[in-house]
Parts: C-alpha cells; structure tokens; sequence
C-alpha cells in the first residue's frame, strides 16, 4: 500500500487507536523483540558496534575509498598489517556506477559507508543522484532517534502515553509496521521545530513539512545509530531490534544471503521506492542508502530489481 505523507502537528487520536487495537498480536512479538534488544545491547557494551565517530562532515564524493587495515599475529608473535577485506574500493564504484547508467530512466541516488571496527564512518560514498528525494518512511528512523534522545535527556519516557499506547509501542509501530499514525505521534510529541533541531544537530538538513534527506544524510543517520554514540546502548540496540523483520523485506533485505545481518527502514510513497539499511557479519558492517524516484508506482517492480543488483553489488564486493 503506498504510503501517506505525515500528517500536520494534531491532538485527534482516535485513528491511532483504532488501526493500532488491530495489531494486539504485537505485544507476544514485543517480548521475543525485548530479548533481542537485551543481546544487541550486551553487543554494543562489548564493542561489537563500530565505536567509529558519527561527526557531521561532508560526503566524500564517488570514487573515494577508505583505506582501513586490520592486523593478525604470526606464529612468531609478531604482528602483520593487513589490507582489510571488502574495501569500498574503484571496482565497486564502477559496479554501482553502471547499474545507475543502465537504468537512466530512474532517478537513482545510492549512499555507502563503512561502518565496521577502526573504519571512518564520515567518509560516505556517493553514486548517481546526490540532491535531495522526498525520504518517504525512511525519514522515521530519524523520528525515532529524536524520542530516544528526548527519553535521554529526561523530557520524555518510553511508557508515557501516546494515544492508546506507550511511546515504546508506538516506536515499535513506527519502524517495524511503518505506521503512518505512530509517525505523527512520535513527532508531535518530539515537535516538528525540535525534530529539525535535532537533525542539524548530526549533520543533517530536515524538516518535516517538506520530508526530504539526500541519500548521504540518511547513511549520516544510520551510521551514527551503529556506531552507538548517537544513543545509550540500551535504546540503540532497541531501535535497530525494530529495523529487523519489517512489514516490507522485499528490498535489501531480499537480495542479501543468510548470514549477513540487516538492519533497514523502506520507504515507499507516490513516485519514492527507496531502502536504508545496514549489513553486518563478523565484525564487518556497512551502510547502504538507495533512494530512486520514478514516474509513479507501476516501475516498483523494475526498481525493487535496481536496488537488489545494486545491493548484490555491495555484498559481493565487501562480504
């Protein structure tokens, strides 16, 4: 179903309440997914998300590469340098370069970070278009980010009402479901103006009255979710617990092979397909951005293709 815009700021509640009674099977899920954020938290305390620092710099532009190492110890005890495996490197950009040329009908902007251990998660990767796009849904992971660092700073709680549930339900609604009211909740409740503040506050341009984010702005949000200095370990593993098992798997997540963990938000509205979404495994983790705008919905078949040739790209070359 194509998605709606977010609403304006409003005190009605009543359609949340009725679309969101619907889903009362969530709550069995919501402690299987409690578990899941408990392991991912005990993950981040251990240093198994990048500790890379998320700073709000400019996008490195096509072409550019990070040049990380890692190190093994020998037999002897020494310890050898490495080239780290799954560089993003020239061969890659050329790969996403061609799938972009070869699909010129679409509007195809495609953002890549490295966010594994000792990697620079400012240097993003840019492909295609790099101007803003209508961000559709993706733009709610950055909602949520926004209640969290209110649920930080004291100003809010994750069991404060928000229409008929708590606002821990509603984030969950928000991210997992892609609900569209629990979308206006959460920004009501953050506030539309502060909303904007936060975003500047990492590096990004936002406003939701006009919902839009260059491709590289939504791999700034991503990477300084992953790398857990944005939020406490606790709410960082919760969020990326409702970016798993979504009601829309059909993009990234279906051009990735078992083994590799994702993490993503979709987006889908009027002529907007687009994907955000993090793949890890080992150590290893990677942000990968793909927004394409095209004439309406009738070409999402053609580029839900686009988005599984270019991720297949990225994790042949990096995993």
């Amino acid at each position: 179903m194509e998605e709606r815009a977010p609403r304006q700021p409003s005190h009605r509640r009543s359609g949340a309440a009725s679309r969101l009674r619907s889903r009362t099977f969530r709550r069995a899920r919501g402690v299987i997914i409690a578990v899941c954020a408990a392991a991912l938290a005990v993950a981040v305390g251990a240093g198994v998300l990048s500790a890379a620092q998320a700073r709000p710099t400019a996008a490195v532009q096509a072409g550019s590469v990070t040049d990380s190492q890692t190190s093994v110890s020998t037999s002897d005890g020494q310890v050898a340098a490495l080239p780290a495996a799954g560089a993003i490197d020239a061969e890659l950009d050329a790969r996403i370069n061609a799938i972009i040329d070869a699909n010129s009908e679409y509007q195809l902007g495609v953002a890549l970070v490295d966010l594994s251990d000792g990697a620079d998660a400012t240097a993003v990767h840019e492909y295609g278009v790099q101007a803003a796009f209508v961000a559709a849904s993706t733009a709610k992971v950055l909602a949520a980010e926004a209640y969290y660092h209110l649920v930080e700073t004291g100003n809010a709680s994750l069991e404060d009402p928000l229409g008929a549930y708590s606002a821990e339900f509603q984030l969950q609604a928000l991210i997992q479901q892609s609900d569209n009211d629990s979308w206006s909740l959460i920004m009501d409740a953050v506030g539309h103006q502060e909303l904007t503040d936060y975003a500047a506050s990492i590096g990004v341009d936002y406003a939701p009255t006009r919902n839009t984010l260059t491709p590289a702005e939504m791999a700034r949000t991503l990477a300084a979710l992953y790398s857990g200095t944005l939020l406490e370990p606790g709410h960082t593993a919760q969020l990326l617990s409702y970016m798993q098992d979504t009601n829309y798997e059909s993009l990234i997540p279906a051009a990735v092979p078992a083994g590799i963990t994702v993490f993503h938000k979709y987006g889908l509205l009027g002529g907007q397909l687009h994907d955000a979404g993090i793949l890890a495994r080992d150590g290893r983790a990677y942000g990968l951005v793909i927004y394409t705008k095209g004439a309406g919905l009738g070409s999402v078949p053609e580029r839900t293709e686009v988005i599984h040739q270019v991720t297949t790209a990225v994790v042949a070359a990096l995993f």
